[in-house]
């Protein structure tokens, strides 16, 4: 585990401040970006050089912060237990791919002409991880078929119902039980689409079915396959997030197709995940690409910083 370990433990109030240490450059705002665009009311609040959160770890709820303070990222964490410090900082180095080596990989994907435009003007993507296998199963899930913001609604909704209240008025995100015995009086859709939802959660909740980022990443591929309601789009977002899989591509993806036509690319799915394949092992890079490609407006999408 690489941090720094300069920092301020208070043994009374459980309360804990670091410097995270990482490879430089770091898209933090792409990071800080994205967690934004999908934080859950009452749960997660982001901002563009922060994000805070609770979270429910081994021996207890905690509230961490993650902010930039000059060019350091620092996190800030309240425990109830000391002894989780360590699987925090974990999850919160994965969460923000704090142990990628940009400059291998920006070096890879700037071998190939249509790409250089890229990655010069966004050194050091990141492709943001998960804090929790069954929350990100859980987000996958709703989201697959709606737009970002519906799935933040739909999961705001989920959690101001089913998630725990702390002392503070925050909320923690709903866990695997509740939402498989109360998520489909909460959740709307297709009725199979619900029923895939929760019986998945129940699957968790009963330690029937591990979705860790300890798994094999192509065991838990499959076995999320074998789920009825999950395809490869949502088994394998859920490996580029969990496991942190470098090498990941989407070819269904809409917006990662929009942005590599975007970038010169075909658009098309099998012709675009056949052009993929020259960036292994990094292709859960090269998605972050297309995504980032896709998101910003079309004159900017290929134009190098000055």
């Amino acid at each position: 585990m690489t941090f720094d370990e300069r920092h301020r433990a208070h043994a009374e109030t459980g309360d804990v401040s670091l410097l995270l240490a990482h490879r430089t450059p770091i898209d933090l705002p792409g990071v800080f970006g994205w967690l934004r665009a999908r934080a859950v009311d009452g749960v997660e609040t982001a901002t563009a050089d922060s994000y805070e959160r609770t979270l429910a770890l081994p021996h207890g709820a905690c509230r961490f912060r993650v902010f930039t303070d000059g060019g350091d990222l620092r996190l800030h964490a309240r425990l109830t237990d000391r002894a989780d410090l360590s699987a925090l900082i974990t999850r919160v180095r994965r969460l923000f791919d704090l142990d990628a080596d940009p400059g291998e990989i920006d070096a890879a994907l700037s071998r190939h002409p249509a790409l250089r435009a890229s990655v010069a003007a966004t050194p050091g993507l990141r492709v943001p991880g998960a804090l929790d296998g069954g929350e990100m199963l859980v987000r996958a899930m709703i989201g697959q078929q709606i737009t970002v913001a519906a799935a933040r609604t739909a999961l705001s909704r989920l959690a101001a119902a089913l998630g725990e209240t702390l002392p503070d008025g925050s909320l923690l995100f709903p866990t695997m039980s509740a939402i498989a015995e109360h998520g489909a009086e909460v959740l709307r859709g297709p009725g199979a689409r619900i029923r895939a939802l929760t019986g998945a959660a129940a699957l968790i909740a009963a330690g029937e079915l591990e979705v860790t980022a300890d798994d094999d990443p192509h065991a838990q591929r499959e076995a999320l396959l074998a789920l009825r309601g999950i395809g490869p789009w949502t088994a394998d977002y859920v490996r580029m997030r969990v496991t942190g899989d470098p090498d990941v591509f989407l070819p269904g993806d809409v917006a990662a197709r929009a942005g590599a036509a975007r970038l010169g690319l075909p658009a098309d799915a099998k012709p675009l995940e056949a052009w993929a394949a020259r960036a292994a092992p990094w292709r859960s890079y090269l998605t972050a690409h297309f995504w980032r490609a896709a998101s910003i407006p079309r004159e900017a999408a290929v134009a190098p910083r000055p």
